[in-house]
């Protein structure tokens, strides 16, 4: 009994010698990556202490205090954004780089193109034309309000000009008579039925408003596509998300393992979870890319708006000529329509045609012609989009694999013993959740609440929705409207994008609304 009784009391002074080993084991790895992050060191434990006061991280011996639990949530929200803005870096550069050199290129064309004519005209018409280089002028300053996103009907816009040019013309090649703005009003209602131009204009309206379409939605498309990447990019992170976060980033430090990494699939499960609504983004952010890829194709081809501006001053002196050859026809009509005028006070005397427009047009030689957009040209600037683009798709659903790269956020995937598991080091078991919002109510990491969709995302899919639209509009040569943007304040369209995303999300449409009404409802708010 002696015997049994001595070796129960070495036996609980062995436990009693290991308890206080455990409880003695050692912060100092702690501390150190602790300091390394910028914390002070003041009051945190030297070694392991009792866990219950933990919220986050498990409970048990621990080298965590409560402030230190505090500190290191925090700090997982901030590295989460950090992670996702770095994660996405590349794209919003791409985006923001692509619109501004597309920009500058077709602004620059405009530019060398209106140069190109003025220096022109001015050789072969002299007087006469910087005498109404006004008309011209306003087409080139209506032409970039269009590009830039004015309200302006481009087949108007161009009648308009076809019009003014006729009513200058007909009042030179007639400049023995004067004519009153009425008459002249008068004449311009004559463009179509005489053709004083021949077929150049209908053929310039058709090649330019087709050009100026694309350019410009495509432009838009560049702009919508960076300010879209702009603004998911700097993730809303919940309540439920930090907590996940915590756990898989700072807990280890907690339980004395601040070198050890999160297993790949706990950390993807994490930010699955974290970006569900990002997620949701993809297939309308795929349907985008795809429209932009289509336009970008029409760009190459029928809608080149390099092809179309370069020669359009050639165009328009080849209508100039067809309406100097053919003014006495055209003159002849218009005295019949809108009657004979009266002949001018100052007794000019009726000069012959040729001497009105003296010089047949010569064009600039190929290599007299300015370069645009630092030597660049459409077809080169196009190709290189479209590869940034192509490059671009499923980028919201992989976003959570950019994010858990191995060596970077996660543990290598060659030993899966010795990563975190949430836990404790060792393997991660659950399986990796879906993509999207609906698929997370599974998801073992994070809390999702799936029955309520971010707002400030689902505005987001609707700019992209809107956009791909008038892509496809575009592809097709049409235009639709545009808001110009100085006519919208910044409270309407606040006010419109709440109005889209609280009436007609996804979510609503599938559950609630039907999805015609959810539609009418929409386009009410557009």
């Amino acid at each position: 009994m002696l015997r049994v009784r001595a070796l129960l009391c070495a036996f609980s002074a062995l436990s009693l010698s290991l308890g206080a080993d455990l409880k003695a084991r050692s912060c100092a790895e702690v501390r150190q990556a602790y300091g390394a992050k910028g914390f002070s060191l003041l009051n945190i434990p030297h070694q392991e202490i009792s866990g219950e006061h933990l919220r986050i991280c498990p409970q048990g011996y621990t080298c965590c205090t409560s402030d230190m639990e505090d500190k290191l949530s925090q700090q997982s929200k901030l590295e989460f954004e950090n992670l996702v803005d770095e994660a996405s870096h590349a794209l919003r550069t791409t985006f923001m780089s692509k619109h501004k050199k597309f920009d500058e290129f077709f602004l620059e064309l405009l530019e060398n193109t209106e140069k190109s004519l003025n220096d022109m005209f001015v050789r072969t018409y002299g007087k006469l034309y910087m005498q109404n280089a006004d008309v011209f002028q306003d087409l080139f300053a209506e032409l970039k309000r269009y590009y830039t996103g004015g309200n302006i009907n481009l087949e108007e816009m161009l009648n308009d000009f076809w019009a003014r040019l006729l009513e200058r013309m007909f009042k030179l090649l007639n400049s023995q008579y004067q004519f009153s703005d009425d008459y002249l009003e008068c004449v311009s209602k004559y463009t179509d039925q005489l053709k004083p131009f021949g077929d150049v204009p209908r053929k310039l309206k058709a090649q330019v408003t087709r050009a100026f379409i694309a350019a410009r939605t495509f432009v838009q498309g560049l702009m919508v596509g960076r300010e879209v990447a702009n603004r998911v990019s700097k993730v809303s992170v919940i309540p439920p998300c930090v907590r996940a976060l915590t756990r898989m980033l700072y807990c280890p430090y907690c339980r004395g393992l601040p070198n050890t990494k999160p297993c790949g699939n706990y950390c993807l499960n994490v930010m699955k979870g974290c970006l569900a609504n990002q997620a949701d983004l993809d297939p309308e952010w795929n349907l985008f890319i795809d429209a932009m890829l289509l336009v970008a194709e029409r760009l190459e081809g029928p809608f080149n708006i390099e092809a179309v501006m370069e020669p359009i001053d050639v165009k328009i002196s080849e209508a100039i000529m067809n309406m100097q050859d053919n003014s006495v026809q055209v003159s002849s009509k218009v005295f019949q329509g809108c009657g004979q005028p009266k002949p001018s006070s100052t007794g000019r005397s009726t000069r012959g045609i040729s001497d009105v427009f003296n010089a047949r047009f010569r064009p600039y030689s190929p290599e007299e012609r300015p370069t645009t957009a630092a030597g660049t040209s459409l077809e080169r600037l196009v190709v290189d989009i479209k590869e940034k683009l192509k490059q671009s798709k499923k980028f919201w659903s992989t976003l959570p694999d950019g994010i858990c790269k191995e060596d970077k956020v996660m543990a290598s995937t060659a030993n899966e013993e010795q990563c975190w598991n949430g836990h404790a080091k060792g393997r991660y078991f659950p399986e990796v959740s879906k993509d999207g919002l609906a698929n997370q109510m599974n998801n073992p990491e994070v809390e999702v609440d799936i029955t309520r969709p971010d707002t400030f995302i689902r505005q987001q899919i609707m700019a992209l929705r809107v956009m791909t639209n008038k892509l496809k509009n575009a592809y097709n040569g049409n235009d639709i409207y545009f808001q110009d943007s100085s006519e919208e304040s910044a409270k309407q369209y606040v006010f419109r994008m709440k109005c889209i995303s609280q009436i007609c999300t996804p979510y609503f449409c599938g559950k609630t609304l039907p999805l015609v009404w959810c539609v009418i409802r929409n386009n009410f708010c557009v």
